[in-house]
C-alpha cells in the first residue's frame, strides 16, 4: 500500500497550493503530471553546476554532463526492458510518433498498403498517418469499436488482413482509459508481417511496460506525463527497424561525416535521430523521474490508481446528474458529462472549487462520434491523489447545475 501522505510531500505543487481560494485538487494527470523535488533538483542542478553542451566539448565539465546524459539512456532502457541503442530521445510522444510515421511509414509503404488504427486514437497517432497515406497511396482502415468504445481482440481479428502493413494503436486510450490487448494484437499482426506501433503516453507512466514481452516494434511516450520535465520523450524501436529508418531532421550529432558533394554518412541508431543540441536538462529529468517511479513501484502505482478509480466510480454511479462513459476501464481515467450542462461550463464550476479537470474532445475528435457527444469531461488520477480528494470531487459534482454554472460564470 502506498503511503500517499508521505509521497505528496515530494511535490511542491501539492503543498499549500490553492485555486479559487480552495486547496488544489489536481485531476488532469492524463494531460501532464506534477514534478517531485528530485526531478526539479535535477533540472536546477544542470543549470547551476553544468549548463554546457554534451558530446561537444573536450573539457571535464562537458564530459561529466555527457556521461550523465548517456547513463539516462540506460536508465530508460532498463525501465522498458530494451537495449540502450533502441532508445531515442525526442521532444515528446508527438515527435516520436511523427518520426515513426515519416521515418518508417513514408519510406516503406506504397499504394495498396493499409495502415490499421481505430477511432479512439489521439491526433498525434493518426494525423501523421493521414499525411503518409496521402503521399504514398496507402489507405487507412479502422478497427470497429464496441458501443462502449472498447477495442476487442475479436474486432481486431476481423479487421486484420494481408494488405495491412502497419498497426498503430494506443496502449491505453487517453479518453476512455481502456487497456488495449497490445500483446495479442502484436502476435496476430506479426503473423501477417505487419509492424505494431504503440502509443504509450498513457501506459508507461501508470503500468509496467515491457517492450520485449509485448514484442511491439515501436513505442512512444512523454516525460512530462510521468513526473519528468516537459520537452522530452522517447521513441523506442527494434534496432533493425531503427537502422532501416530515415531521420527527418539532420544536423550536428547525427552524422559521422559529410562532404561538399552532398555525401552524408549517418551514425547508427539512436544517434542518427538526435540532431542538434537536445533539451539536456529535460533528458536528465526523465532519468530522475524513472528512478523515482521505480522506487515507488509501478505495480504499486497501477494497483493504487485502480483502487482510487473504482472508489470514485462507486460514488459517481449514484449521482443522477452524471453520465459516465467508462466505468469499467481498468485505469485511473474517468470520462463523463453532467446532464444538461456544457462540458466546459461544468469544468469551470469545478475550477471554482479548486478542482482541475479537462473538458473538450481530448485530441480524439473522431471518438466523439462513437460516444454521441461533442465534448466530455475527463478526471484522471495519479498515485499522489487521495480518497479525500475523490470525496470532495464527488460532492462538488452534485452541485453542478445550469444555474450554479451561470452564477460562477456571470
Amino acid at each position: 500500500m502506498l503511503n500517499v501522505s508521505e509521497i505528496r510531500k515530494d511535490f511542491p505543487m501539492l503543498n499549500n497550493k490553492k485555486m479559487s481560494n480552495y486547496p488544489l485538487i489536481y485531476l488532469d494527470n492524463a494531460a501532464t503530471t506534477f514534478k517531485p523535488d528530485c526531478v526539479i533538483d535535477t533540472v536546477v542542478n544542470y543549470y547551476k553546476n553544468y549548463s554546457c553542451n554534451i558530446h561537444r566539448g573536450d573539457y571535464e565539465l562537458s564530459y561529466q554532463i555527457s556521461d550523465e546524459y548517456d547513463k539516462t539512456r540506460k536508465v530508460v532502457a532498463n525501465f522498458i526492458n530494451s537495449e540502450d541503442k533502441e532508445v531515442v530521445f525526442t521532444s515528446g510522444a508527438s515527435e516520436s510518433l511523427n518520426l515513426i510515421a515519416y521515418g518508417y511509414g513514408m519510406n516503406n509503404l506504397t499504394k495498396g498498403d493499409v495502415i490499421l488504427t481505430c477511432e479512439a486514437e489521439h491526433a498525434s497517432n493518426i494525423l501523421p498517418w493521414f499525411k503518409v497515406a496521402e503521399k504514398t497511396g496507402a489507405t487507412i482502415e479502422y478497427i470497429p469499436l464496441q458501443n462502449d468504445g472498447v477495442l476487442s481482440i475479436e474486432n481486431f481479428k476481423k479487421a486484420m488482413h494481408s494488405n495491412v502493413k502497419v498497426v498503430t494503436l494506443a496502449h491505453i486510450s487517453n479518453v476512455l482509459g481502456y487497456v488495449n490487448p497490445i500483446k495479442e494484437i502484436t502476435k496476430i499482426a506479426h503473423e501477417y508481417n505487419a509492424i505494431v506501433i504503440c502509443d504509450g503516453a498513457q501506459s508507461v507512466p501508470h503500468v509496467k511496460v515491457d517492450v520485449k514481452d509485448l514484442d511491439i516494434d515501436f513505442l512512444a511516450f512523454s516525460g512530462h506525463k510521468m513526473c519528468a520535465a516537459t520537452g522530452v520523450g522517447i521513441m523506442y524501436g527494434k534496432y533493425d527497424l531503427l537502422n532501416a529508418m530515415e531521420p527527418f531532421m539532420l544536423g550536428g550529432g547525427s552524422n559521422a561525416r559529410f562532404d561538399m558533394c552532398g555525401n552524408i554518412q549517418l551514425k547508427n541508431a539512436p544517434f542518427k535521430f538526435e540532431s542538434g543540441t537536445p533539451a539536456i536538462e529535460a533528458v536528465l529529468s526523465i532519468g530522475a523521474a524513472v528512478k523515482y517511479l521505480e522506487k515507488i513501484g509501478m505495480d504499486n502505482i497501477e494497483e493504487y490508481e485502480l483502487e482510487l478509480k473504482k472508489y470514485a466510480i462507486s460514488k459517481i454511479e449514484k449521482l443522477e446528474n452524471i453520465i459516465c462513459y467508462n466505468s469499467l476501464a481498468e485505469t485511473g481515467i474517468i470520462t463523463f458529462n453532467v446532464k444538461d450542462v456544457f462540458a466546459q461550463d461544468a469544468a469551470c464550476y469545478l475550477n471554482s472549487k479548486g478542482i482541475a479537470v479537462r473538458a473538450g474532445n481530448h485530441c480524439a475528435k473522431i471518438l466523439m462520434n462513437t460516444l454521441n457527444t461533442s465534448e466530455t469531461i475527463r478526471a484522471s488520477f495519479y498515485f499522489y491523489n487521495t480518497y479525500e480528494e475523490v470525496d470532495f470531487f464527488v460532492e462538488t459534482l452534485k452541485e453542478v447545475t445550469v444555474e450554479n454554472c451561470i452564477n460562477i460564470l456571470f
